[in-house]
């Protein structure tokens, strides 16, 4: 039923979750996973060589974490015979470039985490997964902690 599995990861605990459920369902229907860390935009727009600085220090500590990230993803592919290719990108908002990548491999599904707040703390920091739930024209699988 499913070829290539989007899986938007960003190393959290969350994230290994949502990578077991990737590779156990990848592995039950021959399919591929396609790894994809969203890198924010650097948070501070300043003037100066200390706004370059920081952005510098700010984007080598992102590429950092994506490489841990998806090498931790690839490594749990590996693990269970699932073939595997991983991403880096820079996007202003993450969950557009969940859904452009996904659009762009000929993803049919997503698989990713939730933190599953709820209430106030949902309303107030909203969440990347319901923002691509809501927009992906294909179907997401939300794994919860």
């Amino acid at each position: 039923m499913f070829k290539k599995i989007l899986l938007p990861t960003d190393g959290s605990e969350l994230g290994v979750f949502a990578t077991r459920a990737a590779v156990g369902l990848a592995k039950s229907q021959g399919a591929q996973i396609v790894g994809v860390y969203v890198i924010d935009p650097f948070p501070y727009i300043g003037i100066g060589d200390a706004s370059a600085i920081g952005l510098q220090a700010y984007l080598t500590e992102a590429k950092t974490a994506a490489g841990v990230a998806l090498d931790a993803a690839r490594l749990a592919c590996a693990a269970d015979g699932v073939p595997f290719a991983g991403d880096t990108i820079e996007r202003n908002v993450v969950y557009e470039g969940i859904i452009e990548t996904a659009e762009a491999e000929g993803c049919d599904l997503i698989v990713m985490g939730s933190h599953g707040r709820q209430g106030v703390k949902a309303l107030i920091l909203g969440s990347v997964a319901q923002k691509v739930l809501t927009h992906a024209k294909m179907p997401v699988l939300i794994v919860k902690s």
